[in-house]
């Protein structure tokens, strides 16, 4: 019987955290795949005596953590962090991502560019050759994002702000609003990101680039290990 989508992503989580290693500060990501991740590290902890310092990309993840009794601290209270795991909302044959479906791309970039090494998590549909047919977040503040919302528009990118269930703006934990570029493909990923984030009102957007190591992948084969490969 095939698996559906969640079990791929916990063979793929469960498979992440034996990377983790006695004596670590573990950067821990945010969404439905480092869910099972956290669960998967916390498991560890209390079975093998495992020590290790967490720390959360949201405040969601740092709970879960807390009450699984893995200890926790902020970014700024670690000298460094040994690795990170999160997951990936698309990841291309180049190893560049796009993430922040979950909102949470500003503290997990934050979190990333600090880490040793770093590691996606992430079922096989979230493999593509070229990036952009997931719409690509970006975290502006408040105060003047119709006037970045309007820049977007005319370069073409098609920008919607991200609103929840009542119609209301999504809000990231700074209290940013989200807007999502819906461009089918990005064809140079490198070019975008660094116009964007020259771009006032913009705080980070969500082209995680040169950043992962190894991806995790769950195929229906059981997870599968990739290398990325860096110049």
């Amino acid at each position: 019987m095939a698996m559906d989508q969640n079990e791929l992503k916990k063979t793929a989580a469960i498979k992440a955290a034996e990377f983790v290693e006695d004596g670590m500060i573990v950067g821990l990501g945010t969404g439905s795949t480092v869910t099972f991740l956290v669960e998967a590290i916390a498991k560890r902890v209390q079975e093998e005596g495992l020590h290790i310092t967490g720390v959360a990309t949201s405040k969601r993840t740092g709970k879960q953590a807390k009450s699984l009794g893995i200890p926790m601290k902020t970014i700024d209270e670690v000298p460094h962090v040994d690795l990170t795991i999160d997951g990936a909302d698309e990841v291309d044959k180049n190893f560049q991502g796009i993430k922040g479906g979950g909102a949470a791309h500003a503290f997990e970039k934050v979190v990333a560019t600090s880490s040793t090494k770093n590691i996606w998590i992430v079922d096989e549909t979230k493999l593509v050759d070229t990036l952009g047919k997931f719409p690509l977040p970006l975290e502006v503040i408040p105060y003047g994002s119709t006037k970045v919302f309007d820049r977007l528009q005319n370069e073409g990118l098609n920008p919607k702000f991200r609103l929840n269930d009542d119609g209301e703006r999504v809000k990231t934990h700074s209290d940013n609003y989200v807007i999502d570029l819906y461009m089918g493909h990005i064809d140079h990923p490198h070019l975008l990101a660094n116009w964007l984030i020259s771009q006032v009102g913009l705080l980070e957007h969500g082209l995680f680039l040169d950043i992962v190591n190894t991806v995790v992948v769950g195929t229906q084969d059981g997870p599968k290990i990739l290398e990325a490969k860096r110049a």
